[in-house]
């Protein structure tokens, strides 16, 4: 086996995170697995509405269906591997493997804060500037704001993957159950001064100025509302609430990952598991539960669909093969308005 991992060129990472594995795994896999396919279903299901409904293909709904395909691909990228390490004897992933999930997990969270800015001046856009919304907020440059979104993020961290392809390992535990900054503390000898610097780089590309764009939009926004009447705060209020609880769940739970592995802060390996969880249980989740219960056009298209369709989940196991199939169908009646 060593002689085979030596011909192919391939280096074990294991991963150190887990508590109580062995004692727990099938509890641990049951609730993840639950987890997974909720976001899965809710996110697809709202995304989907936004493609097929002609009633909400409107620049604000385009990206929040952009954000909950963020979000899926998100969980995509790591519950799959999670839930197969809690089923195994040995929790290890190779060092490749390893780097690409770092630089899909950063890029999908630098997406997510671009999202929400380019949400947020949608927003700025409509309430501030109505007149010149449809000219400003035209198709063409709604497609380039997504492509951006995702492109940036993922253009910063080229760097860092070309770091970790020529960096040698000398530590092959990683304090964590997936890839993230932590694996930094895997290399050999990593010059303090430009890696830090490329890190404040990144935060503050990703993290800061979107976060001060938003802040400054929103600002300009409750300036507006304030200064109008009532139905335009309430219209305001309805549009603009929910992305800033997206925003503010988002923000605190990306402040865990950079103040811990980042800054090299020693936790409890418990406490560590559990924040862990948080950064990747709730904000999927989330996401689709503010957007289909607070924005109006959206929970009454869901409403319609709940209740005048019929969603069947069929899940079915194989025990014996080690299949776990999931089936959704969903009958749509004809009486639904378009």
């Amino acid at each position: 086996m060593d002689q085979m991992d030596d011909e192919l060129n391939l280096t074990f990472i294991t991963f150190g995170g887990h508590v109580e594995l062995e004692k727990y795994k099938f509890l641990y896999f049951a609730v993840m697995f639950i987890a997974y396919i909720l976001i899965l279903c809710s996110n697809s299901t709202i995304f989907c509405l936004i493609w097929i409904k002609k009633s909400l293909h409107e620049p604000m709904y385009i990206f929040i269906a952009g954000l909950l395909f963020n979000s899926v691909m998100f969980s995509t990228n790591i519950y799959p591997k999670l839930l197969m390490d809690f089923l195994s004897e040995k929790q290890i992933t190779t060092h490749s493997f390893c780097s690409f999930q770092v630089i899909i997990f950063y890029s999908l969270t630098g997406s997510e804060f671009f999202l929400l800015a380019a949400m947020s001046y949608d927003r700025y856009v409509s309430i501030c500037k109505p007149l010149q919304y449809h000219t400003i907020m035209r198709r063409k440059n709604i497609k380039i704001l997504l492509v951006l979104a995702w492109l940036l993020p993922a253009c910063q961290l080229m760097p860092s993957a070309v770091f970790s392809n020529t960096s040698k390992i000398c530590n092959f535990t990683l304090n964590g159950i997936f890839c993230n900054n932590a694996i930094s503390r895997l290399y050999c000898a990593i010059p303090k001064s430009p890696y830090l610097i490329y890190g404040v780089f990144i935060l503050i590309n990703t993290v800061f100025l979107p976060l001060l764009f938003i802040l400054f939009t929103y600002s300009k926004i409750f300036i507006i509302c304030y200064q109008s009447c009532r139905e335009v705060r309430k219209k305001a209020a309805q549009t603009c609430l929910p992305h800033l609880l997206v925003l503010i769940s988002f923000t605190c739970l990306c402040s865990y990952d950079v103040i811990i592995a980042r800054l090299e802060i020693n936790l409890p390996q418990t406490a560590r598991f559990i924040m862990t969880l948080q950064v990747i249980l709730y904000h999927p989740l989330f996401n689709p539960i503010v957007y289909g219960l607070k924005m109006k056009e959206i929970s009454q298209h869901l409403r319609r669909l709940f209740y005048q369709g019929k969603f069947i989940l069929c899940i079915r196991t194989d025990v014996e093969r080690a299949v776990i199939s999931v089936v959704i169908q969903v009958k749509r009646p004809d009486i639904l308005p378009v």
